[in-house]
């Protein structure tokens, strides 16, 4: 099949930004269901390609309309494609996520976008405990060529009941553990796109992987499954 991301569809996107209302958008829903059908194609094949290095049990692309009752913002839609990636749970923890926008803004991500209370607070605990293994793969070069560092919120101090001066605390006040890498337009249209997504996301394994064994067993390392 064709892998290929359809250039039609940032051309879409672009007239979408500037006609962003509901009139235009189903005046031309017919051209964006084709596309959308084009996209959900790539995307799912891409799960495929994962199922070889990871257990992926699920993928979601998720929808162009926008939830608007909360926000500022009251454009009724998207103007990109969203995905995620969801491990087999609740062995194997984290997630990937594929963000295709034009104007160079697609991006992949890997990592804990919003752990919850216990898993931040077991992940804290870890780093506290012994952050060797932690840095040896965030400091492996083939990682840190494809994810560079951390991005995502962090408080600005300790977590409460943690030593502001511990040598860990540069990860422990992390809020979010995750990493994104950036695309530009030219490499989304490349014939090996899906493919060098594919192994990026591969390359985060041990990663992923990491952070699975600790966020199933406790500080004893026992199993909690």
């Amino acid at each position: 099949m064709d892998t290929s991301i359809p250039k039609d569809l940032f051309t879409f996107f672009k007239k979408l930004q500037k006609n962003n209302n509901r009139e235009w958008f189903n005046e031309n829903k017919s051209e964006f269901k084709t596309l959308e059908s084009k996209v959900k194609k790539i995307y799912n094949h891409l799960g495929e390609l994962m199922n070889v290095h990871d257990q992926i049990d699920k993928v979601k692309v998720f929808r162009i309309y926008r939830d608007v009752r909360f926000s500022k913002n009251k454009l009724p839609y998207k103007t990109h494609f969203g995905g995620s990636f969801h491990r087999k749970k609740p062995e194997l923890r984290g997630g990937y996520y594929l963000h295709i926008q034009p104007n160079n803004e697609s991006f992949i991500a890997i990592g804990f976008w919003e752990p919850n209370k216990d898993d931040l607070m077991r992940i804290r605990k870890e780093f506290e405990l012994d952050d060797n293994e932690i840095r040896d793969i965030l400091s492996d070069k083939k990682f840190k060529s494809v994810w560079g560092d951390f991005v995502g919120e962090e408080l600005k101090t300790a977590p409460r009941g943690f030593d502001k001066n511990h040598k860990a605390i540069d990860l422990i006040r992390k809020k979010q553990y995750i990493f994104i890498k950036k695309y530009r337009d030219s490499e989304v249209f490349a014939d090996n796109f899906i493919e060098d997504v594919n192994t990026s996301f591969k390359s985060a394994r041990p990663y992923l992987d990491y952070m699975s064994d600790v966020l199933t067993t406790n500080l004893n390392g026992e199993s909690l499954l």
